[in-house]
């Protein structure tokens, strides 16, 4: 039997995508949203049996308090976490503030699914890499994380960047060469070497994978980059 569920991601896009995905295998969407001061406030209205939310840095103070109010409010439903690989931090916030789970924003759409069937039946649904990663980095607290958003800013000139930032926003190849003053075949390349570098095959990708790294975020930083 299908979820009933919302999804709910900083990046409207990507929400979107998602529940389009969800859809499709047969579960029940109510809303799908981009994470704003009304948040807690819609979940708690429409109750939905699980919530997905999404978010790209699950170790920032005052992240999870959405999931605090919806708890407090609606008990029976059961949040889910999409976020990048986490810190102990990441993953001990979420479960503090009650969430049900914690899932990689790179894992398969079975591997969501799962996760969601799991914290529907009142399971903690995080899947024992995870875990074991976190228990890993407690352990050992001089290994530093992997910054993996500053990583890939690293390995982009700033032209690719402002390409990436544009095709996050939507943009197709027509205004994305309109508004950076460069011929469309131009625009093109650019895209190709960006998924290229990242590692990905479609924009869709390389916008959830700069959004859930906080790519974006330090790319808007004047001291974040690469060079030509």
């Amino acid at each position: 039997m299908g979820v009933r569920l919302m999804v709910v991601d900083d990046h409207r896009l990507l929400a979107e995508a998602l529940a389009s995905a969800l859809k499709l295998r047969g579960h029940r969407v109510l809303a799908a949203a981009a994470p704003t001061a009304g948040v807690a406030d819609l979940v708690v209205s429409r109750a939905p049996e699980v919530c997905l939310l999404g978010t790209a840095v699950p170790a920032e103070p005052g992240v999870f308090d959405p999931i605090v109010r919806i708890k407090r409010d609606r008990p029976q439903v059961a949040v889910v976490v999409l976020g990048p690989v986490p810190n102990p931090r990441g993953i001990a916030a979420a479960f503090a503030a009650g969430a049900s789970g914690y899932v990689r924003h790179d894992e398969r759409i079975e591997g969501v699914e799962r996760a969601m069937i799991k914290a529907r039946a009142g399971e903690a649904a995080v899947a024992p890499q995870l875990l074991q990663g976190a228990f890993t980095e407690l352990l050992n607290p001089a290994a530093q994380p992997d910054d993996e958003g500053q990583r890939l800013l690293r390995i982009l000139t700033p032209r690719e960047i402002e390409v990436l930032v544009r095709v996050a926003e939507g943009e197709d190849t027509r205004l994305i060469a309109a508004g950076m003053g460069i011929a469309p075949s131009t625009a093109r390349t650019h895209v190709q070497r960006v998924l290229m570098k990242l590692g990905v095959g479609s924009r869709l990708e390389a916008a959830a994978l700069a959004a859930r790294t906080g790519l974006l975020d330090r790319a808007a930083e004047p001291s974040e980059g690469g060079t030509e």
